[in-house]
């Protein structure tokens, strides 16, 4: 999909709840800081794309290494990680209250 919304905000906005949810399935870790982990790890990956790291490691021609490490930075990407850690915080309480009745 090529447009302006989904694919660059929505995309990222769920990456992050998907990364969440694997490592969740995988280990026995509070919701919060593996949430704040998940969040933190996304920020480093914007932040590489800010400094250009992929072009020091020669990979912006590698389309898998251009698919986890991107090759642009925007602020409306920290947005969207903030929104989907946000949305996982906010299922996990919702999920939380429904264990407890």
């Amino acid at each position: 999909m090529h447009d302006r919304i989904i694919r660059p905000y929505v995309g990222d906005l769920l990456v992050v709840i998907f990364i969440y949810c694997f490592l969740k399935s995988f280990l026995n870790v509070a919701v919060m800081p593996l949430a704040i982990s998940v969040l933190l790890f996304s920020f480093f990956v914007e932040i590489t794309q800010y400094f250009g790291l992929i072009y020091y490691l020669n990979l912006e021609n590698n389309k898998l290494a251009l698919a986890i490490l991107g090759k642009s930075f925007k602020w409306l990407d920290i947005i969207a990680y903030t929104v989907g850690i946000l949305v996982v915080l906010g299922s996990e309480n919702f999920l939380a209250k429904k264990r407890i009745v």
